[in-house]
């Protein structure tokens, strides 16, 4: 793959048979978005759906928010013509739901062949879960991977875990996908989902929580969690300058020869320096400085 995947803060799902609101969505401050053929449009509507898909794609501005396609599971009558509706130039990547075994995500990648269309496997099922390293290493294009721990969806059914607000129940989970993603070099693990609307300081605090772990973003279900997420997952300009008085810190240190030393109270080496570059390289991804 030649060129490199945008990072992507907060992810928007928005239904594919909704013209309007996939426009106004790619307006927004999301930094993708999911026009949704599987789950969000009603029965008998999908060729209605995949032509506003195709139209979006046709008209969408490299200023607008990346846009991601989830399609019909693969092996499913609908997977060829949802994947077909979305090759295009202006597709970020292809969100495969119900995945079960890396197989299907090699199926995605050889019908993606000669483009630069990413994939993002969805961790939904225990058995993905326990395969979370396999279907993040089934093919190069992946380069966004996760699972939604949500009230009452897929995962929770199939773990059968009890949802709390806390997330306690879905911390091992979402902490061992995140593993498996990292050791197969996927730069853009992203969590969620958030799925009580109108509960922003619930969200607020499991935004916090998720990029703790160590996630880069989350899906989200609604415009309003837009900014809380975005916030949840930036670095604050406080944070950036202390990255850089850091890197010139040691920088100068490591110039003079001295390797570990003591800085505002804490002792450092370039241990230190690797990670203040990392996240520096991120901020400036998000063009945030």
């Amino acid at each position: 793959m030649s060129i490199d995947p945008p990072p992507i803060r907060s992810l928007l799902f928005v239904p594919a048979n909704r013209p309007d609101r996939m426009q106004k969505a790619l307006r927004s401050e999301a930094d993708g978005v999911v026009f949704d053929l599987e789950s969000a449009i009603p029965r008998g509507t999908a060729a209605e759906a995949r032509d506003c898909v195709r139209q979006a794609l046709e008209v969408h501005t490299p200023d607008q928010a990346a846009i991601f396609v989830r399609v019909s599971a693969v092996g499913t009558a609908d997977f060829a013509p949802d994947l077909e509706s979305c090759l295009h130039p202006s597709l970020t990547a292809v969100m495969l739901p119900q995945v079960t075994d890396p197989e299907e995500v090699t199926i995605a990648n050889s019908a993606l062949e000669g483009t630069e269309i990413r994939i993002m496997p969805l961790v939904e099922t225990a058995s993905a879960v326990r395969q979370a390293y396999e279907l993040a290493t089934a093919s190069e294009r992946v380069a966004y991977m996760g699972g939604a721990t949500g009230r009452h969806g897929d995962l929770g059914r199939s773990v059968g875990f009890q949802w709390t607000p806390e997330g306690t129940e879905t911390l091992y989970l979402r902490q061992k996908v995140l593993i498996d993603v990292r050791s197969a070099g996927v730069p853009n693990p992203l969590s969620g989902l958030w799925g009580t609307v109108d509960d922003l300081d619930g969200l607020t605090r499991f935004a916090h929580q998720t990029r703790q772990l160590g996630y880069e973003g989350m899906m989200i279900i609604h415009p309003t969690h837009i900014p809380i997420v975005n916030q949840a997952f930036s670095p604050t300009p406080e944070e950036i300058e202390g990255w850089r008085r850091l890197i010139a810190a040691i920088e100068e240190a490591e110039a003079q020869g001295i390797g570990a030393f003591r800085y505002e109270g804490r002792l450092i080496d370039h241990a230190h320096l690797l990670t203040a570059q990392q996240n520096l390289s991120r901020a400036f991804k998000l063009k945030l400085v």
